[in-house]
């Protein structure tokens, strides 16, 4: 395997592992207790790897995944949405603007790419001699 695809899933796994940390911590009432050790196993998992620390970026990006699940939540906002069935009539109030929230989440995503692809850059710089 490739040292860029490595890094890639390295990436990849700190994300997934960032994002099993959010989502317990964010319904550590109900399932968050039970996503916790999986989310520590994997950091460790990915922790004992060697050159792991490069995919570290991964966990900035994880950042956005929560981020897109509120987005998604809040598509029919900003404002107020109705929706009627036979059994009459549902409204939610209060609905964030999902523009917003796609913004800061596309913002967040890629700041961790692009933390990753410069760290990638330096490593490679440094391995050639380079400056």
């Amino acid at each position: 395997m490739t040292s860029n695809r490595r890094d890639w899933l390295l990436f990849t796994g700190w994300l997934v592992t960032g994002s099993c940390y959010l989502l317990a911590l964010l319904t550590v009432l109900s399932i968050g207790v039970f996503l916790l050790p999986v989310a520590a196993a994997a950091t460790v998992a990915l922790a004992t790897r060697t050159g792991s620390r490069r995919g570290l970026p991964g966990l900035l990006s994880s950042a956005s995944l929560p981020l897109f699940v509120l987005t998604y939540i809040n598509r029919q906002g900003p404002g107020t949405s109705c929706t009627t069935s036979a059994g009459g009539r549902t409204c939610t109030d209060g609905l964030l603007n999902p523009w917003l929230l796609l913004a800061a989440g596309l913002i967040v995503l890629v700041a961790g790419i692009a933390l990753f692809l410069v760290t990638q850059r330096r490593a490679g710089e440094s391995l050639r001699g380079g400056p």
